[in-house]
């Protein structure tokens, strides 16, 4: 936990290093907290050691930007189904109505 420069609040930060380099990132996910001190496993590419991750469920796997954004896609792929089901043209209506099962046998 560091206290932030600009705000003046507490913020969770993990600190690591790769040889002489020193990283921090902020792990402050919504639903998640930390304790002070709490070691955590950091995830990072090699070639971008400053674009690291906290291995965890909740904020390496699934973010806030992919859920909101997977639900407004659903959203809108429904909204399209139901219009597109509501609104029949002409031509389905009439292949609707003159539909006519025919008899069928039990072992078709």
């Amino acid at each position: 936990m560091v206290k932030d420069s600009v705000t003046n609040q507490i913020v969770p930060k993990a600190f690591y290093s790769i040889g002489i380099d020193q990283y921090a990132i902020d792990v402050a996910y919504p639903l998640l907290t930390y304790q002070s001190n709490e070691k955590v496993t950091v995830i990072f590419e090699t070639e971008h050691p400053s674009k690291a991750s906290v291995y965890r469920f909740w904020g390496y796997w699934l973010h806030w930007e992919e859920l909101i954004g997977s639900i407004i896609a659903a959203f809108v792929l429904f909204q399209i189904a139901v219009s597109i089901t509501n609104n029949p043209t002409e031509a389905a209506l009439k292949e609707q109505m003159d539909y006519n099962p025919g008899k069928k046998t039990k072992y078709d």
